[in-house]
């Protein structure tokens, strides 16, 4: 089934179809002054013949005190103010819980008159959690996502304080319309000495990076994948009920995750 791109915004948060694989790469480019720190990532749609259609691109903010990636339909502008703005992910200060925003308001820069249906959507936060070997096994994450409704429609969670945000009712253990998501954890494999997943040919080259997203009630179903194909070439692949939107920033928290120490 031919996936429909041609409205980049609404693709981008709309969920994958039910189904549907929605296989994507990110690549990284570091060139340039200051590119080694602060990279862009683009993700593109993969057609078939290695065709590939540009989707999003991201960028860390360089004055930002925490990590702070703008996400955009338009690989030239990765601006705040700019018409392309379509969403954004920011990390707490250890670095190790990530939210993912749509472009609506932040509700602190809002006067309260606001109708909430400005307000900026929480579509994703992702908790990183070092494991029992530290640094050097596989990562746990995971992932809290807004739920569906009867018609397969996203739950929308515009929080206006903190104690509303999807971080605060997954600790609070107040997962009513959430969706709680974790990787796939890693079987050791003795011939390789390493930690591995199948991810049946879409990831050739051994990374910490490397994920599956699952939920526990059915570990065979992969809501997400990512992975290393080449130094800085990813593929990055969703079903539903994530849209790419979340699964792009997803990819970003783990490649800034302070838990990243390959």
């Amino acid at each position: 089934p031919l996936i429909d791109v041609h409205d980049l915004e609404e693709f981008a948060i709309r969920p994958a179809p039910q189904g549907v694989t929605v296989k994507c790469r990110i690549t990284r480019d570091k060139k340039g002054m200051d590119r080694g720190m602060y990279p862009t990532y683009y993700l593109h749609l993969e057609r078939e013949h290695g065709k590939k259609v540009f989707l999003l691109a991201g960028r860390k903010r360089k004055k930002s005190k925490t990590s702070n990636y703008l996400i955009s339909i338009d690989p030239t502008d990765l601006s705040r103010g700019g018409e392309s703005f379509i969403g954004k992910l920011r990390s707490n200060l250890m670095g190790t819980k990530f939210t993912v925003y749509d472009n609506g308001v932040n509700p602190v820069k809002t006067t309260s008159s606001l109708e909430a249906s400005v307000l900026r959507q929480e579509l994703a936060a992702i908790c990183y959690e070092t494991n029992v070997l530290g640094f050097k096994g596989p990562r746990k994450m995971s992932v809290i996502i807004p739920g569906m409704n009867m018609d397969h429609e996203r739950v929308s969670i515009r929080p206006r304080n903190e104690h509303e945000t999807l971080l605060a009712r997954w600790q609070n253990k107040n997962t009513e319309s959430v969706i709680e998501l974790h990787n796939k954890t890693p079987v050791w494999n003795d011939d390789t000495q390493s930690y591995v997943l199948n991810f049946h040919g879409r990831v050739t080259q051994a990374s910490v990076k490397n994920f599956q997203i699952i939920h526990d009630n059915d570990p065979d179903y992969i809501v997400m994948q990512f992975g290393r194909v080449a130094e800085d070439v990813f593929t990055m692949d969703y079903n539903y009920p994530m849209c790419a939107l979340q699964a792009f920033a997803i990819a970003l928290s783990s490649f800034d995750s302070k838990l990243a120490c390959e």
